[in-house]
């Protein structure tokens, strides 16, 4: 029985119905190995040689393929088609040789189908190759230089932009798109214009909607009407002239179908119907794959396979009839660059049944699955009918034209079943009928109405939008378009409101220091360029060190040229940049960066110890005005707490006032004094935006720790308290950090409201929770005393698995040795291996040194003779 390995256990499951008893199926859970995240990963100075760690969680699954591979010595890859399934098989065959399970002698072949079907995967069967080294190498390439890159360019941003997270090959890219199309945003200044409309009626009555066109002779273009005055004057060029239909003009159109989905299409329809996210939707996506519903999600391709071209065409006549079924299939083809990054396009595996026929429970697979189906038949389907009508109204002089234009729908084709969605709608004027109407006949006017619009700036990204982008440029590929797009989220560089990415301060930083200190790396047409350089090793027409080799050197000299810049020569230079946001004009033309504190200081960016950035004077200590990040804003600036603190009122003859420390927020009870230099201060809970914290919050937070009462059943106290991980129980005699029981509280209210009750009943529950945690641990076999040292040997039974124990020394057992089989020269051998690395010493039991035989006394005695035992010394 071969033993056949795919990623994932849903995707085995799958593949074991069709496969059978004759196959063992085992999944390898991704990715098996992995660059450890330290220095010396990738060594440019040894030809780029990586060193790869088998990740722990994979290791009991390695151990599964090894033990299944002693039975059935054949193993075939089936991991996913593309180069990251390319190379978890490259990275499984290299595992499993180096834990020997891999003999010289052992049959390893490779399969790949793109959808998990009997068909697809008999198919593959039959067709085995081995690993596609130029595939393998593209992946290695792309690791490398994501290596380089984040653990050569993240310190760098560490050390000079302090509380900036990382830098990426690409997502610093991504994140440029979205920083520059805000400054877009900030920088457009709007325009305003005009339109005129005009309600007419025909003779028959019916009535219908004009804009105006031209006027005074003039063909208008969009900004002649400029202002009110203008569009008065035209209402009333319009208002005094007769009007008459001058031209009708019916013209027969047609809409085609779009392609079926690729990944990027499918990120961005999934975003516009649904606001799902490109990781949601490839995780869901990859789960409908897993099953054996659709084709691999991971495609740049749109080309269908003849016999789905052919189920489609038959799926159609079967629900819709002959007449959506064009004379010819429908032939799309790819235009993606890379050739290994193109398989079949995105489509169900049975194009006979919808989502309702498949019964999908989970309601994300449901409308996905429903969305993929809808689109992969529209893209076979006939072409929607149409016609669109134009009329032009005018006045018998010529001064005055209007134009009113529709359409009707002829015959819906595939419109029928699928309507792409817009990502910007706008409103469109075409989407009506229009009354029968002749020319000659004169328009009667019901009223002429003026509208004033204004110039929209650039709207922004939308992860549909961004991916778009992306694949426009030539940024990222199906594989990495969802990891990118949620990276920039996860570092807090983008935030997500409404379905748009809005750049947060950070990202903008980051965005500042790459245009100036390594543009080159964030420039869209390099970044594309060196898709292309991979892309050509993929094909196996280029070499991986050599890319490697050029892109190092250029980059190396980068970073060695950032090694001498001071923090305040970075920091001038993106204030600088970053001015136009950060100090925009003021109306009554004065300095935007003047002090308004102090009157003559200058404003610019300054870097807070605990990371971060803040807006501070130049006269810093004399002036200790601070502000956000940001632009000016006076409203929250208003209710910000000064660097003197905010005062909120007194009580008890105390002021009760709310500080920013080096450590957040708190409120504090009087001021610091000779003989009070350490006020009552208590944390203000990051859930209370300090801003808005107010006087009786202020004393509830200073009223803390709360003692709630003794505990019934052995009198110690039961304390609520807001600590650093949030709010909390304390069952124990005072609240000092040091013993007894602790338990986590809901909300910060619960802290001032629990009750005796409900406490006992959250302790008891945590003490329950901890099961043996604080028993001593109990041996499964007693090898007996260290021959050596002397002291007991035992074998455990730990979190992470089986390990010997002698006095302070832990060893584990390996995988290969069953802990009833451990002898104790092997334990001893374990133990030593384990001393040595920790730096421990065995200490060898001394021998015992031989007693001195006592002096004898002198006595006076009889003699006798001496025998060969009574030598005197």
């Amino acid at each position: 029985m071969p033993v056949v390995v795919v990623e994932s256990p849903a995707k085995a499951k799958t593949i074991n119905k069709y496969l059978g008893s004759d196959y063992t199926v085992l999944a390898s859970y991704g990715h098996v190995r992995d660059l450890p995240p330290k220095n010396g990963s990738v060594d440019p100075d040894a030809d780029f040689e990586m060193l790869w760690e088998v990740a722990s969680d994979s290791k009991k699954h390695i151990k599964a393929i090894t033990d299944a591979l002693k039975n059935d010595p054949e193993l075939i890859l089936a991991t996913d088609p593309d180069r990251e399934g390319e190379a978890i098989s490259w990275h499984l065959t290299e595992a499993l040789t180096a834990k020997k399970a891999i003999k010289k002698d052992t049959p390893v072949s490779r399969v790949v189908f793109n959808a998990i079907t009997k068909t697809a995967v008999t198919e593959a069967m039959k067709n085995p190759r081995q690993v596609d080294v130029p595939l393998v190498d593209a992946y290695l390439a792309r690791r490398a230089l994501d290596y380089l890159v984040g653990f050569n360019l993240s310190p760098v941003l560490w050390r000079k932009l302090p509380g900036a997270k990382s830098a990426g090959r690409v997502q610093s890219v991504c994140l440029r798109l979205i920083v520059e199309r805000e400054m877009e945003i900030e920088a457009f200044r709007n325009k305003e214009y005009w339109s005129v409309t005009a309600q007419l009626t025909t003779q028959k009555g019916q009535t219908f909607e004009a804009r105006l066109t031209t006027l005074a002779g003039k063909k208008l273009d969009k900004f002649d009407i400029a202002d009110a005055t203008a569009a008065e004057l035209a209402v009333q060029a319009v208002t005094s002239r007769d009007l008459s239909i001058q031209r009708v003009e019916a013209k027969p159109g047609s809409r085609n179908p779009s392609p079926p989905f690729m990944t990027s299409t499918l990120q961005q329809e999934a975003s516009r119907k649904f606001g799902m996210g490109a990781r949601a939707a490839m995780s869901t996506a990859q789960r409908l794959y897993e099953a054996g519903h659709i084709t691999y999600m991971r495609t740049d391709g749109i080309d269908m396979a003849p016999e789905a071209v052919a189920d489609a065409r038959s799926a159609i006549t079967n629900r819709y009839g002959d007449k959506y079924l064009p004379g010819e299939a429908r032939v799309y083809k790819n235009k993606a660059k890379n050739a290994q990054e193109a398989h079949e396009c995105i489509r169900p595996t049975d194009m006979s049944k919808a989502a309702d026929d498949l019964k999908i429970m989970d309601a994300d697979q449901r409308k996905l699955y429903d969305l993929i189906w809808k689109r992969t038949l529209a893209s076979q389907m006939a072409a929607a009918k149409l016609e669109r009508t134009t009329a032009d109204i005018g006045s018998a002089d010529g001064q005055v034209m209007l134009r009113a234009t529709g359409q009707v729908m002829l015959f819906d084709g595939f419109l029928a079943v699928y309507e792409e969605g817009k990502d910007d709608a706008v409103a469109d004027d075409d989407d009506k009928r229009l009354p029968q109407m002749s020319e000659g006949e004169t328009a009667d006017k019901t009223a002429v109405t003026p509208e004033q619009h204004f110039t929209q700036p650039p709207p922004r990204y939308t992860e549909a939008t961004l991916v778009k982008k992306m694949e426009e440029l030539g940024i990222g590929r199906p594989s990495t378009y969802a990891s990118i797009v949620t990276t920039i989220q996860d570092r807090g560089y983008v935030e997500k409101d409404k379905n748009r990415l809005i750049p947060q301060d950070k990202g903008r930083l980051v965005t500042a220091f790459l245009s100036n200190y390594f543009k080159r790396y964030v420039e869209y047409d390099f970044t594309a360029d060196l898709e292309n350089q991979l892309d050509k090793v993929s094909a196996g027409d280029a070499d991986y060190k050599e890319l490697l080799g050029r892109f190092w050197r250029d980059f190396s000299a980068a970073i060695s040229e950032t090694a001498d810049l001071r923090i305040t020569e970075v920091l001038e230079k993106i204030n600088e940049v970053l001015e136009p946001h950060l100090f925009p004009p003021n109306e009554d033309g004065s300095d935007p960066r003047i002090c308004q504190n102090c009157g003559n200081g200058r404003l610019s960016m300054r870097t807070a110890r605990s990371g971060g950035a803040f807006i501070g004077c130049s006269n810093y200590p004399e002036c200790r005005y601070t502000r956000p990040f940001g632009p000016p804003n006076p409203e929250a600036e208003a209710s910000a707490i000064p660097p003197e603190g905010k005062l909120l009122g007194q009580d008890d003859g105390d002021d009760i006032s709310v500080f920013k420390g080096r450590f957040g927020p708190y409120v504090q009870r009087g001021q610091v004094t000779d003989d009070n230099k350490k006020p009552p201060r208590q944390s203000i809970p990051k859930e209370w935006p300090p801003e808005e914290v107010d006087m009786a919050q202020a004393l509830k937070l200073l009223s803390l720790p709360r003692l709630i009462g003794p505990h019934p059943e052995d009198g110690v106290n039961v304390w609520s308290n807001i600590g650093r991980y949030g709010p909390y129980l304390k069952h124990a005699d005072t609240t000092s950090n040091r013993g007894g029981t602790n338990a986590n509280l809901e909300t910060i209210e619960d802290v001032f409201t629990v009750g005796m009750n409900h406490a006992v009943e959250l302790l008891a529950a945590k003490v329950a929770s901890r099961g043996n945690r604080g028993k001593a641990a109990v041996p499964i076999h007693e090898l007996g005393e260290h021959p050596e040292v002397g002291g007991p040997v035992n074998i455990y039974d730990g979190k992470y698995g089986p390990y010997v124990k002698w006095e302070k020394i832990n060893a584990t057992i390996p995988e290969e040795i069953a802990p009833a089989d451990l002898t104790m020269a092997q334990a001893v051998h374990l133990i030593d291996e384990r001393a040595a690395k920790s730096g421990k010493k065995v200490a060898k039991k001394k021998p015992a040194a031989k007693k001195k035989a006592a002096p004898k006394k002198k006595t006076v005695a009889k003699k006798k003779t001496a025998k060969s035992d009574d030598v005197v010394e």
